[in-house]
């Protein structure tokens, strides 16, 4: 076996070894640990605790690959154009389609959440995601509504990943529930 193939077997072990100690976290996360320890991380992941501090030097490594890993995930859903013709049924379709992608991505971004402070990265995601919501929320609203700062600012408030974690986590409501509420707000919002 030549040095070169050495080098890409290791290479390749620990781009997988990465992914499975991601893929771990955001297992944990879900779980509702959203401060794992090495040792439960690479207990989930099959790997040594050794691995994990190898192949990450900082939690912010760890943040990026867990990152990379849901923006995989969600990618296809905010990528995807709006079926809907009219701009109200685009409304109904954004809050169905971020119901679905804050509630795959809901247990990273809490766990990412509680460690924003400490992290660039993570306030750089965050403010990027703000953004990407906002810009498509306008996208889709007509001019009358978007030159009604107030209004716009009240359906950015309403549909934000910040509203759906309440209803979800603090109200307890079911994801079916809180796409109701949702609707509901939008149509008050919108009449």
């Amino acid at each position: 076996m030549s040095e070169t193939e050495r080098t890409d077997g290791r290479r390749q072990r620990a781009d997988q070894n990465r992914r499975r100690i991601a893929l771990a976290m955001l297992e944990l996360a879900r779980a509702g640990e959203v401060a794992p320890s090495a040792e439960q991380v690479a207990d989930a992941a099959g790997v040594g605790r050794r691995t994990v501090f190898r192949l990450f030097n900082d939690m912010e490594g760890v943040y990026r690959e867990m990152h990379a890993v849901m923006v995989e995930r969600i990618s296809p859903m905010f990528a995807a154009p709006f079926a809907a013709r009219t701009w109200r049924e685009k409304v109904d379709e954004l809050i169905e389609r971020r119901a679905r992608m804050f509630e795959e991505m809901r247990p990273m971004k809490c766990a990412a959440d509680a460690h924003r402070h400490r992290s660039q990265f993570l306030r750089d995601e965050h403010r990027r995601l703000t953004k990407l919501q906002r810009d498509t929320l306008l996208a889709i609203l007509p001019e009358s509504v978007r030159a009604d700062a107030e209004r716009t600012s009240a359906l950015e408030l309403c549909f934000s990943f910040e509203s759906w974690r309440r209803l979800r986590q603090e109200q307890r409501l079911s994801n079916r529930d809180a796409a109701a509420v949702w609707k509901r707000l939008g149509s008050a919002l919108l009449d």
